[in-house]
Parts: C-alpha cells; sequence; structure tokens
C-alpha cells in the first residue's frame, strides 16, 4: 500500500465529528484526496460504507471505474476486490457500496435508507442533491456500531438557497482570504470542514494553472465561485436580471399584492407602486410566511397593509379564502384566472417586467431570495420554473393592475 495524503485530509481520519464537508473548486484535488481517505478507512475491519451520487445509472459504469482507477494510483488496487456494485478490502472485509439515490428505476432513498449495518455514507457531488429530506432519511440509517460513523459531502459550492448552506454554513461563518478573495468556511461545531483550492495541488499542469489565472482577471465572479470554490447568491440563468436594492417610493400609485401558500408554500404579500415614466417597479415585503391558516393569514393581511381600504389583488387559487378576505371587509380583488406556470399572460407579464427596473427594498429578504433563485424552466420558449415566485407573483399581480388601471378603487396615489 503506497497512499500518501495531503495533510489537510488527513482530519477525517481523526475526527470524532459524525459529518464532514469537504468543498473546493477546479484542480483542488477535493474527490481524489478524500477516495483515498476511503481506502485508508477502508483498512480498519469492520466498515460498510455507502458511496451514492444522486444519479447514476449503474455503478458499474461510472463510479466504480473511477474509484478503482484512483486505487490503481495510489497502487493499492491489490488489496481490493472488486464486483459489479461493490468493493471489498481484502485485508480487513471493510465493505464498499456504490449506488445511485435516482436511478433509470426511479429513486432509491426507501431502499438506501434500509441497509442494514452502515457505518459510514459518502456522499459524492452534494450539490445535487436539493432535498433535505432525503439526505436526513439515509443519514439516519447510518449508525452501524462496528465503526466509528461519518457521513461525508463532497461538493462544489453551488447557491445560498441549498440546505447543505443554510444547515451549516448562513449560521455559523468565518472568512478566509484565498488570491486575494473572501471564501466563507464553516464554524458549525457539529462538522469538519475541509476546503482546498487548486493552490493546494502541487500536479496540477503549468498551462492549466495558467488559464485559471486568466480566470481571474477576466472573470473573476466565475473566478471566484467555479475555481476557489466560494457560494454564489444566485442562481445562473434567473428569469430577473433587472433588479436592485434601494429604498421603496410611497409617493407614486400603489397597490398590495398577495399570494396564497399553505405549507410547504410560503403565503406571500407585497406593496408595490409603479413609474410608469421612469419604468421603475418598486417592491416591498409586508408578509412572507408558511403554515398560517385562514385566520393568521387575515389578520397578518389587515396588519400588513397601510390603510383599510387599501386595493388587494390576489390569486385565484383560494376562492373559500378570498370570500373570507372579502368578509373581513378587506378590499380584494381577484387577479386574471390565467395562472398557470405555462400561461401566456405569465410569459407576456415577464416580458414586459424586463422593461422596468425592480427596486427591491433592503429588509425585503424574501424578495431578493426569490430574485436570486427564479429562473428558466425553459428559457427559449419563456417558460420559468414553477418554484420561488410566490412574492414575484404577488408583484406581478399589483404590478399588472397598477399598469392597466392605475386609477382603479383602492390605488393610492400619495401615502
Amino acid at each position: 500500500m503506497a497512499i500518501v495524503l495531503h495533510p489537510v485530509f488527513k482530519q477525517i481520519l481523526t475526527t470524532k465529528k459524525r459529518y464532514i464537508v469537504i468543498t473546493g473548486g477546479r484542480g483542488s484535488m477535493k474527490s481524489f484526496s478524500f477516495n483515498a481517505c476511503a481506502a485508508l478507512l477502508s483498512y480498519e475491519a469492520g466498515h460498510k460504507m455507502l458511496h451514492t451520487r444522486v444519479a447514476m445509472s449503474t455503478a458499474e459504469d461510472s463510479i466504480i471505474p473511477e474509484f478503482v482507477e484512483k486505487l490503481d494510483l495510489l497502487e493499492a488496487a491489490q488489496d481490493f476486490r472488486v464486483n459489479k456494485s461493490d468493493i471489498t478490502n481484502i485485508v480487513s472485509g471493510s465493505k464498499f457500496m456504490f449506488r445511485g439515490i435516482k436511478t433509470a428505476s426511479g429513486d432509491q432513498t426507501a431502499k438506501l435508507k434500509s441497509i442494514p449495518g452502515l457505518t459510514d455514507w459518502f456522499l459524492d457531488e452534494a450539490e445535487e442533491l436539493t432535498e433535505l429530506k432525503k439526505f436526513n432519511d439515509i443519514a439516519m440509517s447510518v449508525r452501524g456500531k462496528a465503526a466509528q460513523n461519518r457521513i461525508v459531502m463532497i461538493l462544489n459550492p453551488t447557491n445560498k438557497e441549498h440546505w447543505i448552506w443554510k444547515k451549516w454554513f448562513e449560521d455559523h461563518l468565518r472568512y478566509i482570504t484565498i488570491d486575494g478573495f473572501k471564501v466563507p468556511i464553516s464554524a458549525h461545531p457539529d462538522i469538519l470542514h475541509i476546503h482546498t483550492t487548486y493552490l493546494d495541488n502541487p500536479h496540477l499542469p503549468e498551462d492549466y494553472v495558467e488559464d485559471l489565472r486568466k480566470l481571474k482577471l477576466t472573470d473573476p465572479d466565475i473566478y471566484q465561485h467555479v475555481v476557489l470554490g466560494g457560494w454564489k447568491e444566485r442562481e445562473e440563468g434567473v428569469v430577473f436580471e433587472n433588479w436592485e436594492e434601494g429604498e421603496f417610493n410611497h409617493y407614486l400609485p400603489n397597490c398590495f399584492g398577495l399570494d396564497f401558500g399553505f405549507s410547504p408554500d410560503p403565503c406571500a404579500m407585497v406593496k408595490v407602486s409603479v413609474d410608469r415614466k421612469l419604468k421603475k417597479i418598486y417592491v416591498q415585503e409586508r408578509l412572507y410566511g408558511t403554515k398560517l391558516n385562514p385566520e393568521q393569514v387575515i389578520s397578518s393581511v389587515k396588519n400588513g397593509i397601510d390603510h383599510p381600504n387599501d386595493l388587494i389583488i390576489c390569486d385565484t387559487s383560494e376562492p373559500r379564502l378570498y370570500a373570507q378576505l372579502k368578509a373581513a371587509r378587506l378590499n380584494v380583488n381577484m387577479v386574471s384566472k390565467k395562472n398557470t406556470v405555462n400561461s401566456g399572460s405569465i410569459r407576456a407579464d415577464i416580458r414586459d417586467m424586463h422593461e422596468y427596473t425592480i427596486i427591491v427594498d433592503p429588509y425585503s429578504y424574501n424578495i431578493k431570495k426569490e430574485l436570486n433563485n427564479y429562473v428558466w424552466n425553459d428559457k427559449k420558449a419563456s417558460v420559468p420554473i414553477d418554484a420561488h415566485n410566490h412574492g414575484l407573483d404577488a408583484t406581478r399581480y399589483s404590478w399588472r393592475r397598477l399598469v392597466g388601471y392605475p386609477s382603479a378603487k383602492g390605488v393610492r396615489q400619495m401615502n
């Protein structure tokens, strides 16, 4: 056996932490170094290791050849027996099982969480697992007593809406400076976080390194995210790039938009004003909550508007709640029933809203999150995804009313 580890990865072998997060950018050797760690761990008896990727046709065609190639490079292949979906360390008897969470046969979460005696779970390309529940379901099955339990996530950082960021980074941050850029590191007490970049890899070809350094000059945002492994504020291909933070203008015609939502979808209400001459839409978040019952929605709406007769444009999905809002003497109007994600009205609204600059109140955190994550499902057909859009739909309802009927009853001309 001739396995040699980069010093920073040796912590994986000695840590008592159950959760380990490994991040990095291009050429950061995170996958190779972790596989070296996994190979070393397998020389301890008793390990039953689940190695997964989210999407995988067969382990035989994808992940196993990659792992065997690394064993060859580490000069350790002679100690392992390889079959169709498993690799066994013949020295210790410890075993790797290679599986996909989603395969051609469908979602495999139920099968994976039922594997008995798991001591370790390695989730490669963890950014592709977008559902925290699936992670929790499998993680809870890692409780084998034959060896120390480890759950390892290897990923290229994605955007800050991902559950990994929210669970282990968002409230437990420190920053380090790498090549002039600040990179977030998790200080969460429950995890070991290892972050590497190409600057930690002495084996890269010089021309490859030179290309990466050129990218620093030509596209520093890509360099920070893709090369250094920083986290993005927004997804690629967002629907609305035409927005910025700014103070809400109360001295323009304004009304409210309301998008109903019940768990897990949020109920969202915004105040919107429009400057048709300067082509500006001002947005201020007034309500954004989940698990609200009808009484709570009515109370929150009453508290969220400025005057009892303020106009509120709401969607058509909850006619009973709409009637209750009416009965509560709120000035609610329904938006057009053309309200599906594939409807022409949505595509037309988005097209027309692109002619405006959207000014978002600095404290409207949920609206900003939606703007950073509302992306195209089919950009060519102008069809957005049906997610991250509740506050934006509310914005669209009220904007359309203000543009089309600025003198409608309840539209406030000055506040």
